[in-house]
């Protein structure tokens, strides 16, 4: 804190009282503005003498003269947030003036759907989008109307002239008006016109928007009685199952005759309809989460498409590199370049739901040990693909994925900065965003996992809503940024694409061990890692000499050097002979071939530590199981309170596994650097962990993997993909 003098130029602000008034800036007056002495007309010796000693007031000061206050205030069942701006006067009006705003914290179910009709006339604007897009969480659309009729039937002023009447007609249309039209299907989907034919005549009478907002309703009340009356002349025709397919007239190869601009062009289109399609509030957690249960099936309709496209789109990848398994390790590359420039040229066109999807496929398992395939890719379509990977890296929660949203979410074309060839883009043409909707599905099912849906006096609370209607506005922005998006479609690459059959995991990796048998052979992924740049001077120079007395170790050593030209090596496999049973995980863990890969993995399953889930209470960790047969990782909310025993059966029923065998099972936190922290049987998990890191392993007691463990059920109708590379560290270990 400055002293006084300094503070205030030696004399009293207008308005403030206190002697404590921080310093906010200054601007220094010309030396010729004049001074209080020269203005006076004091003579020549005066102003010498003024000039002789500095005057404070040659500097303005600025301070903070508006002060705000922040209170709750509960009034008739709504809480309301209330911020109180008091603004202090100038020079010329000392008075100082009062503001007040209050908005909806909490409140019942019946007043939050009230509050409707007055939150314009209490300032709170933004009440009824928010409201609209997120009531589905804690009421239905049939209840809303019911309770906006019951309170149409008695509006209030004394006649349809007065002014409360007025301005209460008036928030009936707006309200109505931006409902119909942003969410006509709550309408369309009521089953039965009876509710509609009720509204329709307690709209106002006095206006043109209330007379249109009648007839749309009317003719939405029509459709639902000829649905009642003839309903096999609408039934839905998107559920009839498609025709077979003939997996004897699939061509993977023929991917290769398509430009990589031309194939990312079509799958932008699709993705971009779907994107433009899909519903925001399908993604709330409250609803997401709740897809698999029984009578549930046909909720979050848009989601489970784009679900579909980004797993078929996967598949292809998958088949067409996998399916023609007598091709030559060399043409089997030529597959795998094929897709990395169809994924380069999606990231020109800001479709990072393709990018991603083409991404998991190439890291999925069935491809990713393909070591001949690997070695023979070229070198820098290898390194422009490990630098695609590093978009979804989810290190601080897909950081580096959102930043790239908010730079060019709503921008014209994608910000490459020359690293990457996007010469095919048509430049004339703004391109929208398409998002990786996994992203906010995982920040809307963590909000709804760790915030409470209601307060301790069982209000509703809105201020959840709010935090969600954020994500939900970020999504509405990107659609805006692909409606007026134009494309033209490939007749022959749809076909090509509608012909590509289906493989199931199983099918993946048995088609994945015809190219290459398994076989003890560990993979080492290697990306831009120090250790091995730091070494390439003095191991480069005589690889071969190095290591010419035979030795499975020295044979890993001498294959690494020979790609340590490449500052990164995206896939090398090395023969070694068989480990001993009595290898501990924290020297030398082999990537064992598995039968489930990463594109099967939830797209809630990937919480990172500094989400809305997490706080001074909880926290957020995931967990594997040790098996063979796969690395997939499941999201747990551990609370202060939760011992080890709890969190192990909770750990066992998301793996479908039986929770009563939790004492067979030890918890093991995974720390940097391989090492392993073994949680006591009987501890607090909360308390017991370190703060390091949110992986954990479930362990047979014993080190033995369960024999007959059957494979984890992974549900990948509704499934995402996550990315986790570990070469570094077992880099690491070996030199």
């Amino acid at each position: 804190m400055l002293p006084r003098n300094m503070r205030t130029g030696g004399c009293d602000l207008p308005g403030v009282e206190s002697n404590e008034v921080p310093l906010i800036g200054y601007r220094p007056l010309p030396p010729d503005s004049g001074t209080p002495s020269s203005q006076s007309g004091r003579g020549s010796d005066e102003l010498d003498a003024s000039q002789a000693e500095p005057s404070p007031m040659k500097t303005t000061w600025y301070c903070p003269l508006d002060l705000s206050t922040v209170v709750e205030e509960e009034e008739d069942g709504v809480i309301y947030t209330v911020v109180v701006k008091q603004q202090h006067g100038s020079l010329n009006s000392p008075m100082s003036a009062m503001s007040r705003s209050q908005c909806v914290k909490a409140g019942t179910e019946e007043k939050l759907v009230l509050h409707l009709l007055h939150s314009f006339s209490m300032g709170d604007s933004s009440f009824v989008t928010i409201f609209l897009s997120t009531y589905r969480s804690f009421t239905s659309t049939k209840r809303v109307l019911d309770i906006l009729s019951d309170r149409l039937e008695n509006p209030p002023g004394e006649s349809e002239r007065s002014q409360t009447r007025q301005a209460f007609n008036k928030a009936v249309c707006t309200v109505f008006s931006t409902w119909l039209s942003e969410y006509p299907e709550d309408f369309k989907s009521l089953g039965e016109p009876s509710r509609l034919l009720r509204l329709a005549p307690l709209l106002p009478q006095d206006s043109s928007s209330a007379a249109d907002l009648r007839a749309r309703l009317l003719r939405i009340a029509e459709e639902l009685s000829e649905k009642a009356l003839l309903p096999e002349a609408h039934k839905d025709q998107t559920g009839s199952t498609s025709p077979s397919l003939d997996a004897s007239k699939f061509e993977p190869t023929s991917v290769l005759g398509f430009p990589g601009a031309l194939i990312a062009e079509q799958l932008t289109k699709i993705e971009t309809e779907l994107f433009v399609r899909l519903v925001p509030y399908h993604c709330l957690g409250s609803l997401w989460s709740q897809r698999d249960k029984k009578g549930r099936e046909g909720v979050c309709w848009s989601v489970r498409a784009t679900v579909r496209q980004f797993n078929k789109l996967a598949n292809a990848v998958l088949a067409s590199c996998l399916w023609p398994t007598k091709l030559r390790s060399q043409q089997r590359a030529r597959l795998l370049e094929k897709w990395i420039s169809v994924a380069e040229e999606c990231r020109a066109r800001k479709n990072f739901s393709s990018l991603y999807a083409i991404v998991s496929a190439l890291q999925s398992n069935p491809i990713h040990r393909l070591r001949r395939t690997w070695q023979d890719t070229d070198r820098e379509a290898v390194r422009r693909y490990e630098e695609l990977s590093e978009i979804f890296s989810d290190k601080d929660n897909y950081s580096q994925s959102r930043e790239l949203l908010k730079e060019e979410g709503t921008s014209k074309f994608a910000n490459l900065d020359n690293r990457l060839n996007n010469k095919h883009v048509n430049r004339s043409n703004a391109q929208g965003t398409v998002p990786y909707l996994g992203i906010f599905l995982t920040d809307l099912t963590m909000l709804d996992t760790a915030v409470k849906d209601r307060l301790d006096n069982g209000y509703i609370n809105f201020d959840k809503r709010r935090r969600e209607f954020e994500v939900l506005a970020q999504i509405r922005l990107l659609q805006s940024s692909c409606k007026n998006c134009v494309f033209t479609a490939d007749e022959a690459f749809t076909q090509w694409y509608q012909s590509v059959p289906t493989l199931t995991e199983e099918e993946s990796y048995r088609l994945s061990s015809e190219i290459e048998a398994p076989g003890l052979t560990p993979t080492v992924i290697i990306t831009q890692c120090p250790d091995l740049s730091t070494s390439r001077t003095s191991l480069a120079g005589d690889s071969d000499s190095l290591f010419d007395f035979p030795s499975p170790v020295n044979n890993l050593l001498s294959k690494l050097t020979k790609h340590m030209r490449s500052p990164s090596v995206s896939c090398l496999d090395v023969d070694t002979t068989p480990p001993s049973s009595d290898s501990t995980p924290a020297t030398l863990t082999p990537s064992t071939p598995t039968k489930s890969h990463r594109r099967s993995a939830s797209c809630g399953n990937n919480p990172p530590n500094n989400i809305p889930g997490s706080g001074p209470d909880m926290r957020i960790i995931r967990i594997r199981m040790d098996l063979q047969d796969g690395n997939l990782y499941r999201s747990i909310l551990v609370t202060s309170n939760d011992k080890t025993p709890t969190v192990i059966s909770s750990a066992l029923e998301k793996h479908n596994q039986d929770p009563k065998q939790a004492s067979r099972y030890e918890l093991i936190q995974l720390l940097p650097e391989g090492k392993e922290l073994i949680i006591p049987a009987t501890g607090n998990v909360f308390y017991a962990m370190t703060s390091s890191s949110v992986d954990f392993l479930l362990r047979r007691k014993g080190g033995n993997t369960p024999l007959g463990s059957q494979p984890i059920n992974t549900e990948t109708s509704a499934t995402f993909p996550r990315i986790k590379a570990k070469g570094r560290r077992l880099v690491r270990t070996l030199f």
